[in-house]
């Protein structure tokens, strides 16, 4: 990653093309974002993983070498050499190698099933392992041995967790994560984790490792032993240093390549950033002081004359392990000379606060220079939500009281009232007011803020405070619907649903202007559509002022395709459907010629249908126990299963069942785009549950859900929410996520991007649907609730109502005439459109809606 930031900075400030830059790589894969390396175990790509280097490719002064290791360095005629016996000249040689993780010497270590969790090439090997596991222990008894509580260890034990093993995490200091946070924030850590469901076992070591038939036994100092599918290692790292070393070059005590301040060893021709380098004798193994040392180096290279600051190393870190908020940052450990410490300890709510401060002169802090009102550092535990608004306050006078700024309902620091000279985003070192020139130079939205000054690109902790930026600064995107409706669609959403609004014309005399337009109305209609269904103030869809509403597809429950027929799509819950079903929608298709594919959501659909026969086909399906699969609305799809522990040898939990209950719990549901999910019978994930909007993978300690996924032009891999849930959990959950989903998104909003556009994210979404931040849990049960019991089929409703049975004719003033330029040609035995036609045939008057 630093390697990567280096050769970026480098050609973003070479105008003049002064420095042709050539790339050698030990590993055979393109950069990639490490700090995000967990989540390939959770479903991310290599290619989702991968840094932007679209422009370094295709750069003239850039070469890259792959899969290539440096393993000499000809420091006299300045040249390196390689593995495959190419060599390369330079002016300038700047070493990038990172680290190596850190493996305890203990005996067994490079057994079979011993892994270090550190590069793809790693997970990679880990989940093959995991897999066969999978086939040769019997459920309940698969785990791993985690040697490390830090925070890679931790991420380890939850990858441990997704590939279906149970993890025991093994820290030889008192508590987990001993670098970032104190006794305290660890003993709440600890409990916390634990409730997930790992084990945790602190003060010891692994003294060794033996293999027992096809496993392995972790031996711990206090005589324990511990038997495990996998021992994974992710205790600590080791800068590579081994070039340095072994071509002259000074390295400090603790190891890493000695370099000063402009990031340079004592030969001026050759310069270390990132985990190898060792700035005044210490290392660094975060990615900030590591882009920190690139952006050195890149304007050294270029005549500048930047300097590191040590002291002014940023090594705060944030994130969520196992579903717990952790962060730190500053001096976290209150080392400053007369540091005081402020806790707010609440092991009810299951939140650990800390913040560091300066030491009050009155109280003997003499010589210190500062006062009571000087942040220097903190700890959060159980709730980081703070932490994006405390970290640029470091060193910066507090704007309110401590205790004040880490209590429940407290006030939160406003990143609008910092200084232009405040770092808001740590990982790429940008102030306040560089993004306030960028905002000034018409960067008017999060992702162009983004985009020119790289600001939350990294970690994302800081893309709250750019929203809140962007608001002072005066920037307004008008949310408008249309020009009919100065609301947005989660605004319009209240409006109708608090006035108690039933149609489009009272919503328009009162809260509008004009007529409408094909935007505002299908809105409208959806929202009156899932308010219908969850506080009974609605009928069917086509029902009066309602059917004007609707767009194509919805005016006639099926949609249209590019000949001007339509598909039939039965709901087929979970998959699962008996002979006799299948029987039913053979002899339809083939009584009205139907086109016939199974598609990737597990259910039939039936392609070739005239307006005119729809009532007809959907007669026998219904009769036949099939209703709506709602191919056709905004709303839920599919919930697509594999065979569970029905069938399958490696299942853990019911799949089949579980995906037939949520599939009829939310048919009908009406919402800004349509819905798709997955449940998977265990981490072998035959489902795609992490490809939809909501999915569910089955573990041996429950269920997890995740939310957020997609397919379609941007593909998105759903996070998870929560882990390890029982069916009840599990179902609330969702619940409330499809309510507050329906509630708050906007427009044809997915639910991945509605997630990524939230204040807060993630997080906040886990703070309102599962902690009840808000108080409006009870609220979206009981809508879900009315939601289910007021389900009844829309085509059934058709069928039962001759009015509505009129609306299905080509044309109104020809009812019983078929569309005549409807025509099919037969390929692999079964009926598709025909090529279009040169010349338009009219007869009758086509249906035109206004």
């Amino acid at each position: 990653m630093v390697g990567h930031r280096l050769v970026s900075a480098l050609r973003d400030r070479d105008a003049e093309g002064a420095w042709q830059v050539t790339v050698l790589g030990e590993e055979s894969r393109r950069a990639y974002d490490r700090v995000a390396l967990s989540s390939y175990v959770d479903g991310k790509t290599e290619e989702e993983l991968r840094l932007p280097d679209g422009d370094l490719r295709s750069d003239p002064l850039v070469e890259l070498h792959l899969g290539d290791a440096v393993t000499g360095i000809d420091r006299d005629a300045r040249t390196v050499r390689t593995a495959s016996g190419a060599s390369f000249g330079y002016d300038a040689l700047v070493l990038a190698t990172g680290s190596t993780p850190f493996v305890p010497p203990v005996p067994g270590k490079d057994l079979p099933g011993c892994f270090v969790y550190r590069t793809l090439d790693d997970l990679d090997a880990i989940t093959a392992a995991a897999e066969a596991a999978a086939r040769r222990t019997a459920p309940g008894r698969r785990s791993a041995v985690v040697v490390g509580g830090g925070l890679l260890g931790l991420e380890a034990a939850r990858a441990m967790r997704l590939l279906g093993l149970s993890p025991q995490v093994v820290e030889i200091a008192p508590r987990l994560m001993p670098v970032q946070v104190d006794a305290g924030g660890g003993a709440l850590l600890r409990s916390l984790v634990e409730d997930q469901g790992l084990k945790i076992r602190t003060g010891v070591s692994v003294d060794g490792i033996r293999a027992d038939r096809d496993r392995l036994v972790a031996r711990m100092s206090d005589g324990v032993e511990l038997d495990a599918d996998l021992v994974v290692f992710s205790a600590g790292i080791r800068a590579a240093d081994a070039l340095a070393r072994e071509n002259g070059l000074a390295v400090g005590e603790g190891g890493g390549v000695l370099v000063d301040d402009r990031c340079r060893t004592a030969d001026e021709h050759v310069w270390a950033i990132g985990e190898c380098a060792a700035l005044q004798g210490r290392t660094y193994g975060l990615v900030a002081p590591g882009y920190a040392m690139a952006e050195v180096v890149a304007d050294r290279l270029l005549g500048g004359d930047a300097r590191m600051t040590p002291g002014e190393l940023d090594m705060s870190t944030q994130l969520k392990l196992l579903g717990v908020d952790v962060a730190s940052f500053g001096d976290a450990h209150g080392t400053s000379d007369g540091a005081l410490e402020i806790v707010v300890d609440d092991p009810v709510a299951g939140t650990y606060s800390k913040l560091v401060v300066s030491t009050p002169r009155s109280a003997g802090g003499a010589g210190s220079g500062t006062d009571a009102s000087t942040l220097l550092g903190g700890v959060l535990v159980g709730d980081a939500s703070r932490y994006g608004s405390l970290r640029p306050l470091v060193g910066a006078a507090l704007p309110d009281d401590p205790v004040t700024l880490i209590s429940k309902g407290g006030a939160e620091p406003d990143a609008g009232a910092l200084p232009d000279s405040a770092q808001i985003c740590t990982c790429n070192a940008v102030t306040k007011g560089a993004l306030c020139a960028a905002i000034d130079d018409g960067a008017h939205t999060v992702a162009e803020l983004k985009a020119c000054t790289r600001a939350g690109t990294t970690c994302g902790s800081c893309v709250p405070a750019l929203a809140t930026i962007l608001t002072q600064r005066g920037v307004e995107v008008s949310k408008a619907l249309c020009e009919h409706v100065e609301y947005s669609r989660a605004e319009l959403f209240e409006v109708v649903a608090g006035a108690g609004i039933t149609s489009f014309s009272s919503l328009i005399e009162s809260h509008g202007r004009g007529s409408g337009c094909d935007i505002c109305k299908p809105v409208v209609a959806s929202i009156l559509a899932t308010l219908g269904s969850v506080d009974g103030r609605g009928g069917h869809i086509l029902d009066g002022e309602q059917a004007t509403l609707q767009d194509t597809n919805d005016h006639f429950l099926a949609n249209m395709q590019r000949n001007g027929t339509y598909s039939v799509v039965p709901r087929i819950a979970g998959g699962e459907v008996t002979p006799e079903g299948l029987i039913v929608i053979g002899e339809v298709a083939r009584d009205f010629g139907l086109y016939t594919k199974i598609t990737g959501g597990q259910r039939i659909d039936l392609f070739g249908a005239r307006v005119e026969q729809l009532p007809d086909i959907w007669r026998r399906l219904v009769d036949a126990g099939f209703e709506s699969g709602h191919a056709y609305g905004k709303s839920l799809r599919t919930v697509k299963s594999c065979v569970g522990t029905t069938w399958c040898r490696y299942g853990v939990q019911d799949a089949v069942g579980m995906a037939v209950e949520l599939e009829l719990r939310y048919r009908g549901l009406r919402s800004p785009h349509k819905l798709k999910s997955g449940v998977s019978g265990c981490a072998r994930e035959c489902a795609e549950a992490r490809s939809k909007d909501f999915g569910v993978i089955a573990t041996e300690d429950g269920w997890n859900l995740y939310v957020g996924g997609n397919g379609g032009f941007t593909p998105r891999h759903a996070e998870l929410l929560v882990a390890g849930v029982d069916s009840a959990t599990l179902i609330r959950t969702i619940d409330r996520f499809l309510m507050f989903y329906v509630r708050t998104a906007e427009r044809l909003q997915r639910t991945a991007p509605w997630i990524e556009a939230m204040e807060g994210g993630l997080d906040h979404l886990h703070a309102v649907i599962v902690e009840d931040s808000l108080g409006i849990g009870a609220d979206l049960d009981a809508a879900m609730a009315r939601h289910v019991d007021s389900y009844t089929d829309e085509w059934r409703g058709v069928l039962d109502d001759p009015e509505k049975l009129s609306r299905f004719v080509s044309f109104v003033n020809a009812p019983d005439t078929p569309d005549p330029t409807i025509s099919f040609v037969t390929e692999r035995g079964q009926n598709i459109p025909a090529p279009a036609r040169s010349e338009p045939v009219l007869i009758g008057l086509p249906e035109v809606q206004s």
